[in-house]
């Protein structure tokens, strides 16, 4: 028996939606048809692929390895199929591209979507922000091309390429009133007991956050975790509480627009922001084009001297 991929299209089908009634639907299938697919599958790897249970279908250890292995084979025969469409033509094709929640990264999106459309206006750019770790988690199996991500130490199954360090600012609400001069970097231990609108503890930026209040032996008054950038600076300008941010995301997104931006000092908080690849697929050459156009932008960006991002 021979593996082809309309059976693992049903499988991961299957995966993805959790029952065979609803790949058998998606696909226009008969159920006894994909039934047997995953039967062939299961006789030709010798192994029990799924577990069928009152909540629906689950993959078991050695049908999760097939869904990875299938997912990044069907996306590469995708490609292949666009490749030898556009063969003729110039490079097209679909790129993905993960942006990690709350750093400059965020504000690359406008100008990365302007460069793509002048220089190639037959790549389709998908754009997806999200907390780092899960980014790296979809560039590893294959679900995205590249993402930039605040990584600090390796991430197994991904290629880091450090581009920049970004410095945090303390973001308040306008006409709160903070210590010392507001030209003056405010120390962290200044923060002790104020009410902070943070990440939640699963970001990097929050574990550097948090190192960084230890430290300087502040105590922060942590009165809502936040996952998006419109609900953080909503909450802001409403007086909830202060966050620590890139300057990048309060000047460049208008969700912050009238709060008021200061240096930290006694530690200075800052995170690296790096490219993330497969360490095992080799990019497309949608997702090599677009690679290019993003650390010429990236390049732009270090040469201007934006507020508080330096070489890594």
């Amino acid at each position: 028996m021979s593996v082809d991929f309309r059976k693992l299209r049903s499988f991961v089908k299957i995966v993805d939606t959790g029952s065979v009634s609803r790949a058998a639907a998606i696909l226009r299938t008969a159920q006894p048809a994909l039934s047997q697919q995953i039967a062939a599958l299961e006789a030709h790897f010798k192994h029990k692929l799924l577990i069928r249970s009152n909540v629906g279908i689950t993959p078991t250890e050695a049908g999760l390895i097939l869904y990875r292995h299938a997912q990044l084979m069907l996306k590469q025969i995708d490609q292949a199929q666009i490749d030898i469409n556009q063969s003729a033509r110039s490079v097209a094709g679909r790129v993905s591209i993960g942006l990690a929640t709350y750093s400059t990264s965020s504000a690359l999106s406008l100008p990365l979507l302007k460069e793509m459309k002048a220089k190639h206006p037959n790549i389709v750019v998908h754009i997806n922000d999200s907390f780092g770790h899960i980014l790296s988690e979809l560039i590893m199996t294959g679900k995205m091309d590249m993402a930039l991500i605040y990584a600090a130490d390796p991430i197994k199954g991904v290629t880091l390429q450090p581009l920049f360090r970004e410095e945090m600012f303390l973001v308040s609400p306008p006409g709160m009133e903070l210590p010392g001069d507001p030209e003056v970097p405010l120390p962290i231990s200044e923060l002790n007991e104020l009410p902070l609108l943070l990440p939640s503890k699963g970001h990097l930026l929050r574990r550097l956050i948090d190192e960084a209040l230890a430290r300087a032996r502040a105590v922060p008054d942590v009165v809502s975790e936040i996952e998006s950038v419109p609900a953080l600076g909503a909450a802001v300008l409403d007086g909830l509480g202060s966050t620590i941010l890139p300057a990048s995301v309060v000047t460049e997104t208008s969700s912050f627009t009238g709060a008021q931006v200061r240096a930290l000092t006694k530690p200075i908080i800052d995170a690296t922001v790096s490219l993330c690849v497969s360490d095992h697929l080799p990019l497309s050459e949608p997702a090599l084009a677009a690679r290019s156009v993003l650390l010429d932008i990236v390049g732009k960006l270090m040469s201007s001297h934006h507020q508080g991002i330096r070489s890594a």
